[in-house]
């Protein structure tokens, strides 16, 4: 009896969010994506009972643009717990492990089953270390002495209310994913990003933290900051990388028409109805074949390394230098400061933040971010292809699906999957890279908001393509024929 026989009456019997039958109205999926994102935010300002707010640092860091959720709130894990089950289900699948054919209505469903079990999983993996052995701390001693449950009491507590909210976002994303418009996962990107992104422009400092591009620029221009003149060095450097902030404006409008341009490049395969006269269409290939969400699973797996980092060292009486020496939570030296990911200017020019790792130490650790970064990217772009069913072999049966054929060769799926061989492998490993290099990138020269540059790139990227997504929903409302040449009813 094989692993699927033996998990299938577990696997079968997940909870899960019924599929919509029939066609659902584009002004009723708006709706539930709109439901969803009122939700979203309202879990992330329920704090969690029993925790000491005042004291807590993320222990996700810059991560948690990427990772959505708040910290300190119900979704303190964010979409972690899910993009590490897709990273592990993306691994096993790259290896042929599961045996599962996403094309069998059976193992779909153990598929999705697999996934919610494993999502449960990381969910124990991630909130029981964070509660019972990282530094989340109970508000009061008394807490737990009033409930009757002392300390460890308190922390099940906490835990109990984090798994809530692990479990929470993930049916939130099927929502969104089987009623809605776009995915779940990446709304609360956009969602949380987008935040970032505001505060970044317009807060000022009566709201609390430090003032926005615009307050500043408004009380410089008006003479209510002093600032030093731009002909000199102070003065200049202020103007790009201080209050000023010219170059992270200048880096967050340039990660934005980078990526909407890399958006529209792409190479558009002639396809003819095979039937029908006249009936002609393109299939095309984008740079970024892939999109951007492979990123995640990158980012997903630094942030993963480093929240065990801090997990050892916070357990860890002496953890060993060679791993690494930590101050103010953050690594310091070793083996884990090497495989952090630059997040800001202050990580690699230390001629201005004073850092006491030396500059041959920075350069270390640079090209380790950006070797990951550009391979990873570019080797779980390739598992997205091949998992999502966009890979030459399963575009191929698509488009023979369709009753489309490439002129001028035969109507046969090998032909069609020769010629897609030509163009996909090499635009999504390229795609892939590019994307690596430019969230490197972003987040060494720094954005707006202080957003991770992986975040900005989401953000963007996914914003584009529900654009599209919706501009299709539309057409498809306004044309119902063309949801039955679709297969969307």
């Amino acid at each position: 009896m094989g692993w699927k026989e033996t998990a299938e009456p577990v696997l079968t019997r997940m909870p899960s969010v019924r599929r919509p039958e029939g066609h659902v109205p584009f002004r009723r999926k708006l709706g539930w994506t709109a439901g969803v994102l009122v939700l979203y935010f309202f879990l992330t300002n329920i704090q969690l009972f029993g925790l000491d707010a005042g004291t807590q640092s993320d222990l996700f860091g810059r991560f948690r643009s990427i990772l959505a959720g708040s910290q300190g709130s119900i979704l303190q894990l964010g979409i972690g717990p899910i993009v590490t089950a897709s990273i592990v289900l993306q691994l096993l699948g790259g290896a042929d492990l599961l045996g599962l054919d996403t094309d069998d209505p059976r193992d779909q469903v153990l598929y999705q089953g697999l996934q919610k079990l494993l999502v449960v999983v990381m969910i124990c993996l991630t909130g029981l270390p964070m509660v019972f052995a990282g530094s989340f701390l109970p508000a009061d001693q008394a807490v737990g002495q009033a409930l009757g449950i002392g300390l460890q009491g308190v922390q099940t507590l906490l835990f109990v209310q984090i798994a809530v909210g692990g479990i929470l976002i993930l049916f939130m994303d099927e929502i969104v994913s089987k009623w809605g418009v776009g995915s779940g996962v990446g709304l609360f990107i956009i969602a949380g990003v987008s935040q970032q992104l505001v505060g970044g422009l317009f807060s000022w400092e009566g709201l609390g933290g430090t003032p926005g591009f615009f307050p500043t620029w408004f009380a410089i221009l008006t003479g209510a900051q002093d600032i030093a003149s731009p002909l000199t060095a102070e003065g200049l450097q202020a103007l790009l990388l201080g209050q000023g902030q010219l170059l992270a404006l200048v880096t967050t409008v340039l990660i934005f028409s980078i990526v909407v341009y890399a958006e529209s490049v792409r190479v558009e395969i002639p396809l003819a109805h095979a039937r029908v006269k006249g009936a002609r269409g393109r299939f095309p290939v984008k740079l970024i074949y892939a999109s951007v969400l492979p990123m995640i699973l990158v980012r997903a797996l630094q942030a993963n390394i480093q929240f065990a980092g801090r997990i050892l060292n916070s357990t860890w009486n002496a953890m060993p230098a060679w791993l690494g020496q930590y101050s103010s939570g953050q690594p310091v030296s070793g083996l884990f400061y090497y495989l952090a990911p630059i997040q800001t200017r202050n990580d690699w020019m230390w001629w201005l933040a004073g850092t006491s790792a030396e500059p041959w130490q920075i350069m270390i650790r640079v090209g380790l971010d950006l070797t990951i970064m550009v391979i990873g990217g570019a080797i779980f772009a390739i598992f997205w292809v091949e998992t999502t069913g966009m890979g030459p072999e399963a575009t191929a049966q698509q488009i023979q699906n369709s009753g489309m054929q490439i002129p001028g060769f035969r109507r046969n799926p090998q032909v069609i999957e020769k010629v897609m061989e030509r163009y996909i492998p090499q635009v999504t490993v390229i795609g892939g890279a590019l994307v690596g290099l430019l969230a490197v990138g972003a987040n060494m020269l720094g954005t707006i908001g202080q957003v991770s540059g992986t975040g900005l790139l989401l953000t963007v990227s996914i914003t584009y393509k529900l654009y599209e997504e919706i501009a299709e929903e539309q057409l498809m409302e306004m044309h119902p024929m063309m949801r039955q040449m679709f297969g969307s009813e």
